[in-house]
């Protein structure tokens, strides 16, 4: 319990691990200001930490599980830049956000962990929502043609499919195609730490 009587919020460990390190890349490439919305937020931390680091910057998160908005809301609680957090499925035709009106569309863990469906529902969405010379970026293990993949990742792929046949480690360059086809151009590709990439994808 916490002191003042209430549970603690459910937290997720490798979020925790990874907020500083994304953060920092963040800082180094996105403006003072902008509007953001960050797909599958989940327990709220890189929605909390990264909104108090950008306080010009607007937070949109979202979450398909209703039952975590409360964890979001709480977690981001005293933030006046963040908003309420609201249900989204990414593979939806309709977002339910005006076309053309976001600077960011972020995304931690999610492309590896939903079916191929959701990627390409992530890259379709994303290519609505962001203006012209907006970003999305997405955090994650990734397989790269020709590059070793890390046993780590190996492990981690085959665990996946084991839980899901329709999850595991997506190939770079099927992604990069994905979000082609839906106007996003793979402008950087950022190595992170414990065998991740930070993908950055231009909207053109």
């Amino acid at each position: 319990m916490t002191p003042t009587g209430t549970p603690p919020l459910p937290t997720s460990p490798a979020s925790d691990r990874n907020k500083v390190p994304i953060l920092a890349e963040l800082l180094q490439r996105l403006p003072a200001t902008g509007q953001a919305l960050e797909v599958a937020a989940g327990t709220g931390q890189h929605a909390a930490h990264f909104a108090a680091a950008l306080p010009g910057w607007q937070w949109q998160p979202t979450e398909p599980e209703a039952p975590m908005h409360a964890v979001i809301a709480a977690r981001c609680a005293g933030l006046p830049n963040v908003a309420a957090p609201v249900a989204l499925d990414v593979r939806d035709a309709d977002w339910r956000v005006p076309a053309a009106s976001l600077d960011l569309v972020y995304v931690a863990n999610m492309v590896h962990i939903s079916p191929w469906e959701a990627t390409q529902g992530l890259m379709r969405g994303a290519g609505q929502v962001l203006r012209p010379g907006g970003r999305l970026v997405v955090y994650g293990p990734f397989v790269v043609e020709g590059e070793a993949l890390a046993p780590g990742n190996a492990a981690f792929d085959a665990d996946l499919r084991r839980r899901n046949a329709a999850w595991g480690l997506r190939t770079l360059g099927t992604v990069a195609a994905c979000a082609d086809a839906a106007g996003l151009t793979l402008a950087e590709r950022i190595a992170m730490p414990a065998n991740n990439l930070l993908l950055v994808f231009d909207r053109h």
